[in-house]
């Protein structure tokens, strides 16, 4: 019997049962399943989530199928969870995880929910393969930053949805054992994606890493073997990405990592979730004629996602702009609010921002350095015309799991992300996913993601 850690992993994922997870877990889950309808409800109108959207309506299922949401139709698991996914991450607006290597583990649940429905699992299922994908990507990510070596952060998304998919579909250890080595063997993906102007892919790399995680998982499940031992192995993720082997430890109950997501409680990259908050702050406080100077205080990690690159500071595309902190601070100078329609095309190109940003430096602080990943501490200063100062610091902004979004909280942000036209539609999904764990076939979940 192999001891790898692929070996290790799968053991976990097999032998992790739902009176294993705290009841914090649990509500946790079922905030994530919401808040990542709720985001794709209000991608609804992207290009690329609609392009999403017509590539799996012409994959017919092989059984029972799994729903495109939206759509009132059924694709393929591998399908249903690309297109699912790319709603869930295009406005980067779902959950995050910080550590050494930072992440949206949200991005896995499609991929979790598309299997369980194919097949006709119940809600338990549901939150279990949820919290199982979260525990196996968040634990990758805190054992080794990948983005360090020019990989995106979705290796571990694609890991963790094979996991997930394996435990929803009640795969035996030896083969969640294969979809794992699959998985990873198949994981890499280049942090090009992030990187000087972003594309269209940057919302949706993610999203194919989960339909890989799938795809693996499926593979599996008709006895197809991976590489292995894929981790340790002499081309293996040690020697060839990390360069040096690491192990996991998993949380047991009630230290399960999906109790340190944070739920976002604005569309903008989660480093700079604080700054928003200091910005509000400030705003009823001085007006963005009368500023002079702005000087905000970050830390490295943000510095090198949202600050460094030239193209931060002239963010043509929306991609660009929400992982531009210079943008997402002076663009909530200016409005007084950060929402979706903060990253229109008029806004983004608008001669205010422009010359707002031109007025703006910013720094590495130490003292957030140390702070952080159990922080996130931005401090927005102003200097106006007249000489005078005005500052605000942020360490936990709202949303972070040491402020964290209650259930209220999180139906207002599904309700203003769906509007008026869908509000009712809204409330309905939300009584379903609270009460998500009496459900026997999630079916009656995925019913109400349609627009009619």
């Amino acid at each position: 019997m192999p001891r790898d850690l692929a070996w290790r992993i799968a053991e976990y994922v097999s032998s992790i049962d739902y009176k294993d997870l705290s009841g914090e877990a649990v509500e946790e889950a079922k905030k994530r399943i919401l808040d990542s309808i709720a985001v794709s409800l209000g991608a609804l109108d992207a290009f690329p989530y609609r392009a999403a959207r017509r590539l799996a309506s012409r994959v017919a299922p092989r059984s029972r199928g799994s729903s495109v949401w939206w759509e009132g139709i059924a694709s393929s698991p591998e399908m249903a969870t690309f297109a699912n996914g790319v709603g869930v991450r295009y406005l980067d607006f779902n959950d995050t995880y910080l550590s050494k290597e930072a992440m949206h583990p949200s991005d896995m649940i499609p991929a979790v929910a598309a299997v369980l429905e194919d097949l006709g699992g119940g809600g338990k299922e549901l939150i279990l393969g949820i919290v199982a994908a979260y525990e196996i990507a968040t634990r990758l990510g805190d054992a080794f930053s990948v983005r360090g070596v020019g990989v995106d952060h979705v290796a571990y998304i694609a890991i963790g949805a094979a996991a997930g998919a394996s435990k929803a579909m009640g795969l035996p250890v030896e083969k969640i054992y294969h979809a794992i080595n699959l998985a990873v063997n198949e994981s890499v993906s280049l942090r090009q994606t992030r990187s000087g102007e972003l594309s269209m892919w940057k919302g949706m790399t993610a999203a194919n890493s989960a339909k890989k995680g799938v795809f693996a998982a499926l593979l599996a499940s008709e006895g197809v073997t991976g590489p292995s031992p894929v981790f340790e192995g002499e081309y293996g993720f040690f020697n060839v990405i990390s360069k040096q082997p690491f192990d996991l430890e998993f949380g047991g109950k009630g230290s399960e990592n999906i109790l340190r997501t944070l739920i976002k409680n604005w569309p903008v990259e989660y480093h700079a979730m604080s700054a928003v908050e200091a910005c509000l702050k400030l705003r009823p406080l001085v007006s963005p004629e009368e500023i002079e100077e702005i000087e905000v205080e970050t830390f490295t990690v943000s510095y090198r996602i949202i600050v460094k690159d030239p193209e931060k500071w002239d963010p043509k595309t929306r991609e660009t702009a929400d992982h531009s902190l210079p943008y997402i601070v002076a663009r909530t100078l200016l409005d007084g609010y950060m929402w979706v329609d903060s990253f229109s095309e008029e806004k983004i190109l608008g001669e205010d921002v422009r010359k707002l940003m031109k007025r703006m430096k910013i720094k590495v602080s130490e003292e957030f350095d140390k702070l952080y990943p159990e922080a996130v501490p931005n401090r927005v200063r102003i200097r106006t015309k007249d000489g005078r100062t005005f500052e605000e610091t942020v360490i936990y902004p709202k949303g972070h799991y040491k402020n964290p979004l209650s259930r209220e909280e999180v139906l207002n942000k599904a309700l203003r992300l769906a509007g008026a036209r869908y509000e009712d539609r809204v409330r309905e999904i939300a009584k379903k996913v609270w009460s998500i764990d009496a459900i026997s076939d999630i079916e009656e979940l995925s019913s109400l993601l349609t627009l009619t």
